[in-house]
């Protein structure tokens, strides 16, 4: 029973250091995705150091801030060892870093054809080919990097490599103040055009300028959310392709309809039946016209008896 205080006293002890060193569930749950996301891009650079080929860039990595604007681009082209699994690859890679694929060409093109018959009923086709692919990608500014390292596992061969970064903050603070003073003067237009007198031609002529103010601002509004877009989302061109390939198949020849003629001797007995048939064909004909013949027959008779009679007329 003494010993109850002492037992109870080492519990309290225990839990309330237990709780010190316990982070809360908030703690927990906004440093989780933090921690996944640092190992999941510490493991990705460690395995494509090793492989990047000279891609990656302090060009790529840089961040915008509060006073830049940066706007990057890049463009590589390499060589692949297959380029239709690679094109796959790279675009599972982008979604998954929120990017997406704007455009895609894969195709091949024959360099040469060739047959070779090599037995009667088969031929050997040999073909030629260059397979490429023309890709432009989307992906978020600050994952670029870690796209083109992503990027750099399928390179068996770079060709080049360019990558821009350029800070447009100046340009777009250029075209809000345009767009701040283009809106102050189309009030002002817009202002003079109600109080104006009765000269329809200084209407006309006020209504074309606040036109005009009114596309230039709407330019400027256009060109400032097409850099913001591209601020947000840069803009990834890659140009792959692979060594010539050679491809060998076995394709059946067409059938030779003179392989089915029939010998000689068949040929002979088939046409000995066909002139039977004509013959037929004629004799048959031939009686069709029987009375044709008949008439002949009358007329060949009369014809000999009226000529015996004019005769035995003319010796008497």
């Amino acid at each position: 029973m003494k010993t109850t205080p002492i037992v109870l006293a080492s519990l309290i002890v225990i839990m309330a250091v237990s709780c010190k060193n316990k982070p809360s569930e908030s703690e927990n749950a906004s440093a989780e995705p933090e921690a996944i996301a640092t190992e999941a891009t510490a493991d990705l650079a460690a395995n494509t150091d090793k492989t990047s080929n000279g891609v990656s860039s302090s060009a790529a990595s840089a961040q915008n801030d509060g006073n830049r604007k940066v706007i990057r681009t890049a463009a590589i082209k390499f060589r692949a060892k297959d380029v239709p699994k690679s094109t796959y690859a790279i675009e599972n890679a982008v979604t998954q870093f929120g990017g997406f694929v704007s455009y895609t060409n894969l195709q091949s093109t024959i360099l040469s054809r060739s047959e070779s018959k090599i037995s009667q009923d088969s031929t050997a086709e040999i073909t030629k080919y260059l397979v490429e692919n023309n890709i432009t990608i989307r992906v978020p500014n600050n994952r670029l990097d870690t796209v083109i390292k992503t990027i750099a596992r399928q390179i068996d061969f770079l060709d080049s490599r360019v990558i821009t970064a350029d800070d447009v903050a100046l340009k777009m603070l250029t075209n809000e103040l345009a767009q701040n003073r283009g809106q102050e003067h189309q009030k002002r237009l817009e202002k003079g055009i109600d109080n104006k007198g009765r000269k329809l031609t200084e209407v006309v002529d006020a209504e074309n300028e606040l036109l005009n103010k009114k596309e230039q601002n709407d330019n400027s509004i256009i060109d400032n959310l097409s850099m913001q877009d591209k601020v947000k989302f840069s803009t990834l061109s890659l140009q792959l392709y692979q060594r010539e390939t050679v491809k060998s198949e076995l394709i059946a020849n067409p059938v030779d309809i003179n392989s089915y003629r029939p010998n000689i001797g068949l040929q002979i007995i088939d046409s000995l039946k066909t002139g039977w048939f004509m013959f037929e064909a004629v004799l048959a004909f031939i009686v069709q016209l029987w009375f044709l013949i008949v008439l002949g027959v009358l007329g060949f008779l009369l014809y000999r008896k009226y000529n015996k009679n004019k005769g035995v007329v003319h010796h008497s």
